[in-house]
């Protein structure tokens, strides 16, 4: 297995990134390099790839029960590994490497069930991902089921990426917040005295994105030209922001568990018969606020807030954010060296990095685990 040894230590500093969120748009993929002398991370190439239309509908099927569940996962798995495989090969070609230059890849999988702490104490997050699939497809060791350690430790399991953040857009001399925004929203708080919170803000793109597919057949709101069309309806957005989650106190994550299409039409029950871009708008809106109100009652004096994910293209969503957070810069990652749809992935190749080098990964003050853990488990090459 070139590249890594049995007793951590790695002679390569390359590791690849594979990350899938909950908008369930397809895979993005990082070469990255991280010197072993303590110099800035450096991304070296960046592809990304839909979702197959078979595979996608297959795992937004599977976010809720239903029948052979067991066997649907379980092949759903296998073909998330072969998708990840896919990219990884085209990765490599465009970086001009190959398997054997890889010390190992972080590979995220795709979340389809997300309830920590419920039921029996602990509960369960669920990534669907065939990792020893992956290994012998690539060639590469494969770090995978990167949330569950958290959970074992008492953990909510996410956001993991806040203390990759930390390293890479933290600030002695001003307080700045990272926020994602893809099916979910997170946000890190990275304040300038070194402590770094992070937890779930609640819808991103998801409800955005079923409200469109189900009367555009569109997969997500271009720009967010057609939420700017619409009118916002208060009575609805009051409704959709009373919502409990919004209110809880962090340590906290959410998935599309609670903020789906039965969620939405249980607390709207004349949703049918709004304008369907009117509802957008409101949809929109929902994201904005709640994103706003985690800094107006967390990091009030936030300077800066870089945004990364998918949701950073939508143009009507950044100029609300801006609106709501009138004493903030909102600009994407972009801004500070990193493209917006590479830092998830990046993130899930940093976690890689620390698995090799017998590094923990989460921070309790963030997730709330009983302390700092290595995450993941390792298929070798």
């Amino acid at each position: 297995m070139t590249g890594f040894a049995v007793d951590g230590s790695s002679t390569s500093e390359l590791y690849i990134g594979l990350m899938s969120g909950t908008s369930l748009d397809g895979v993005d993929a990082v070469l990255a390099r991280f010197p072993q002398d303590g110099a800035a991370l450096q991304v070296l190439a960046h592809c990304h790839q839909p979702y197959p239309t078979g595979l996608r509908c297959d795992l937004l099927a599977l976010n809720s029960p239903g029948d052979n569940e067991l066997h649907r996962a379980a092949l759903a798995a296998n073909a998330v590994a072969r998708s990840y495989a896919e990219l990884t090969t085209q990765l490599l070609k465009t970086a001009g490497r190959t398997a054997r230059d890889i010390a190992a890849i972080g590979a995220h999988g795709q979340t389809v069930r997300h309830r920590p702490g419920e039921f029996d104490g602990c509960g369960y997050t669920t990534q669907l991902l065939n990792g020893a699939l992956l290994a012998e497809m690539t060639g590469v060791a494969v770090v995978s089921d990167l949330r569950s350690r958290d959970l074992a430790a008492g953990g909510q399991g996410a956001p993991l990426v806040p203390a990759f953040h930390r390293t890479l857009f933290g600030r002695a001399d001003r307080e700045v917040a990272v926020l994602n925004i893809g099916g979910i929203s997170n946000i890190s708080l990275l304040s300038a005295d070194g402590r770094t919170l992070g937890f779930d803000c609640g819808p991103g793109n998801c409800l955005m994105d079923l409200w469109i597919a189900r009367h555009l057949g569109c997969s997500f709101d271009a720009g967010g030209a057609w939420a700017a069309s619409g009118t916002l309806l208060p009575e609805m957005l009051q409704a959709l922001l009373d919502e409990p989650f919004f209110t809880r106190t962090p340590p906290r994550s959410t998935g599309r568990d609670l903020f789906n299409e039965q969620w939405l039409a249980a607390l709207v029950p004349t949703l049918e018969s709004e304008a369907a871009a009117d509802v957008q708008a409101t949809l929109l809106e929902l994201t904005a606020q709640s994103i706003a109100r985690c800094l107006h009652d967390d990091a009030p004096a936030t300077q800066e807030l870089l945004v990364c994910g998918g949701g950073s293209l939508n143009t009507r969503l950044m100029e609300r954010l801006q609106q709501l957070l009138p004493d903030t810069t909102v600009q994407p990652t972009d801004a500070r060296g990193l493209p917006a749809m590479q830092v998830e992935a990046a993130a899930f190749a940093w976690l890689a990095m620390r698995w090799v080098h017998a590094l923990p990964g989460n921070l309790q003050a963030v997730t709330g685990a009983a302390g700092p853990r290595i995450l993941g488990a390792m298929y070798p090459a």
